[in-house]
């Protein structure tokens, strides 16, 4: 929970496309774009995450990250809705390469932005 309140105060003070989350923000955007060109991350449906064919997609996709990106693997709340604070309707369990890869994608879009509004 730590995590996701630094963050969320992070991007409702300051503009998301300044942000860098990790060192290769660029490339894990780039490939989470081709690998996953059905996810809105607007507003996420739980379902392209976990259904048994998601959760296979999304471990190979996560797994080539393994030594490049620190905590990788490491449990993290994700919000479904980007005009939406940490609640629990709006919040999902993933792991810190979804985070990373949702939360990169909506600051580049500029989808973030409204919350510093």
């Amino acid at each position: 929970m730590h995590h996701a309140e630094t963050y969320f105060n992070l991007i409702s003070r300051m503009d998301g496309s300044k942000l860098r989350l990790t060192s290769i923000d660029d490339e894990i955007y780039q490939d989470f774009e081709e690998s996953f060109p059905e996810i809105d991350v607007l507003h996420l449906n739980e379902n392209l995450f976990k259904s048994p064919e998601a959760k296979e997609k999304w471990r190979l996709w996560i797994n080539k990250y393994e030594k490049r990106v620190k905590e990788f693997n490491f449990g993290s709340l994700i919000r479904v809705d980007a005009r939406d604070d940490y609640t629990e309707q709006n919040t999902m369990f993933g792991v810190r390469m979804q985070f990373y890869a949702i939360e990169i994608a909506r600051n580049k879009k500029g989808l973030n932005d409204a919350l510093r509004k």
